[in-house]
């Protein structure tokens, strides 16, 4: 039975694949291309030339939505250089590896079904983490920005001119996103949709300040250089406070990984010790159930834990 599940299943993807592979030969029999060599049948390429094709449908099947748009956004401020349908189709691959995982593994379709889950939870996780290191460079980075603009101006450089300094001596991301500001600049924008445009893709409440003294500075007027000055302090001592507050917060985010991580070293300690007492969790239904509690008890108390010992600043 489980044989016969099994080889349903990988016919079924097979036929998925297939048809996936018709449907984009139909839309471009009149594009065929021109090929000088016989065609190499390695599996890298086979992989290769389906994730193209499914690329390619699903750029043809999108719709304009807001989903569309926030996963868009995402991947600029992680500065990932993929597009939103490369993400979905790596989403996609790691939904069905880990569902195949977990079916091999467990042999239940229940845990493929979780397996499919975490698959596709881990591409959001991993886009999560590298949008939030991202931020919190640029963050890190932002007061030698500041401090680079308000030496120039008071060298007698103009305000795009020392943008233009900062993109040519800092590093990523502050080189990244100043000549991307730069760039719409000279593509016709004003100062201010460049500077409205930056403060829109990039979530940074330091940056959001600096914009927004900045165009009130160009509607007002005063002098940017002494306005940048105390932007810069505030920066400072904001970081201050919060490496503070981490200080402060370490033990119970630490209590927090050892509180999750204690039942499972505690289980497998048992396991080593005395592998007769502590099957009955993995062949009982009940036991089973009681493991599966178990493991959500103790990520919402990590999640809880989290959420206490995060403080904004």
């Amino acid at each position: 039975m489980k044989v016969l599940l099994a080889l349903s299943i990988f016919i079924t993807l097979f036929l998925i694949v297939l048809s996936i592979d018709a449907m984009v030969y139909k839309s471009n029999e009149d594009t065929k291309m021109k090929r000088s060599t016989f065609p190499t049948f390695t599996f890298k390429d086979i992989i290769k030339n389906y994730n193209e094709k499914l690329k390619l449908l699903l750029i043809r099947n999108r719709k304009p939505s807001k989903r569309n748009d926030q996963l868009n956004q995402q991947i600029a401020q992680a500065g990932l250089p993929i597009k939103p349908e490369e993400f979905v189709v790596f989403q996609l691959f790691s939904l069905l590896i880990m569902a195949g995982i977990f079916y091999l593994v467990f042999q239940r379709v229940g845990a493929a079904i979780i397996g499919a889950v975490i698959g596709y939870i881990i591409p959001k996780i991993w886009l999560q983490r590298k949008r939030n290191k991202r931020i919190q460079q640029f963050n890190d980075m932002l007061p030698d920005m500041l401090i680079t603009i308000t030496g120039s101006l008071r060298a007698g450089y103009s305000f795009p001119q020392a943008l233009k300094m900062v993109s040519e001596e800092s590093y990523s991301p502050i080189k990244e996103e100043v000549e991307l500001v730069l760039k719409e600049m000279q593509y016709g924008s004003s100062m201010e949709d460049a500077l409205r445009a930056w403060k829109d893709r990039m979530p940074s409440e330091d940056l959001e300040l600096l914009t927004e003294a900045i165009l009130i500075q160009r509607q007002v007027g005063g002098n940017l250089a002494y306005l940048l000055d105390k932007i810069i302090e505030t920066t400072r001592e904001r970081e201050k406070i919060a490496n503070q507050v981490k200080t402060l917060t370490a033990q119970g985010r630490l209590s927090g990984i050892i509180i999750s991580l204690l039942p499972i070293g505690l289980g497998i300690v048992i396991y080593l010790m005395n592998p007769e007492y502590i099957s009955t969790l993995f062949t009982h239904p009940i036991g089973r159930f009681m493991i599966i509690a178990a493991g959500m008890g103790a990520i919402l108390g990590f999640v809880f834990i989290r959420k206490i010992t995060t403080i904004e600043v």
